[in-house]
């Protein structure tokens, strides 16, 4: 698959109103997601979720576990392990209210879609969260009945952000109706918790290998937007979870654009992502 998707048509239209000012650019929501890896018998795998064919957004595409950031997550400033909240917001280029609201979505986004919970003290993380209580919390909190804040509080728990690595920041977009400033973490599927087919928003949950999801986006049998695939490329290179989470990395912020050829408008990304899938083909 050419990470570089061609467009169709219409899109220049909504591009020329943009600039003749006939139309405004849809607003930019926050949004976190996280990148579960373990590694496997056939290598590093991941976490993905096929969404249903009805969703407004993404749908029927191969996404990691996330959403968006919302007003409950900047109930309190949650108590972390790792990092102060300042740090963070260094790390992730924002404000400290903003960091400490994404590193509650992320997580809160994990828990809720994949039961996985990234909390617990400096020196051990929780291990029972396919308990009946913990499924109670996770269930609350996707009915939005229980904040992140207030299961920490109703727990004395922290979140385990020493167990986050920012990945990436992409944007969507100028010419799409909705659209998302999503910050990417990557996390390890800690020692003693399980996942479970737990998301609502999803037709199917499943554990793969990189490689195996990348050859069956482009055989055609599974797809997946950009953010997600080009993710992919990057993360084959690192060969385990260890690597990932050990190696030097600037976190790329990434906000696509469009341009035209003879065949019409495509997305233009940067040329690391195009020399990656380059190289994919010519293997």
């Amino acid at each position: 698959m050419d990470p570089t998707m061609r467009l169709p048509a219409s899109v220049l239209d909504e591009l020329d109103a943009q600039a003749a000012g006939t139309r405004e650019p849809a607003p930019l929501r926050e949004a976190a997601s996280v990148i579960l890896l373990r590694d496997g018998a056939a290598g590093l795998e991941l976490f993905l979720m096929l969404r249903h064919a009805t969703m407004a957004f993404a749908s029927g595409m191969a996404v990691f576990p996330g959403g968006g950031v919302d007003k409950r997550d900047f109930e309190v400033s949650p108590s972390v392990v790792g990092p102060d909240l300042a740090t963070w917001a260094d790390i992730l280029g924002t404000t400290a209210s903003m960091a400490g609201a994404v590193l509650c979505a992320a997580i809160r986004e994990l828990f809720e879609e994949t039961g996985i919970l990234l909390a617990g003290s400096a020196e051990s993380i929780v291990t029972d969260t396919d308990s009946s209580a913990w499924e109670s919390r996770r269930a609350r909190l996707e009915n939005h009945e229980l904040s992140m804040s207030e299961l920490l509080q109703e727990t004395g728990l922290s979140l385990r952000t020493d167990l986050l690595r920012f990945w990436s920041q992409w944007s969507t977009p100028t010419f799409e109706p909705r659209r998302y400033k999503t910050w990417f973490f990557v996390a390890v599927q800690p020692a003693g918790q399980t996942t479970r087919a737990v998301a609502t928003e999803a037709l199917e949950v499943r554990w793969m290998s990189v490689e195996t999801a990348m050859r069956d986006v482009e055989a055609g049998r599974t797809r997946m937007l950009p953010p997600q695939y080009c993710t992919c490329l990057e993360l084959a290179e690192s060969g385990s979870a260890a690597n990932i989470l050990s190696a030097a990395r600037v976190p790329m912020l990434v906000a696509p654009t469009v341009d035209t050829d003879d065949t019409g408008p495509y997305l233009v990304l940067p040329p690391r992502f195009l020399q990656l899938g380059a190289a994919r083909t010519t293997a």
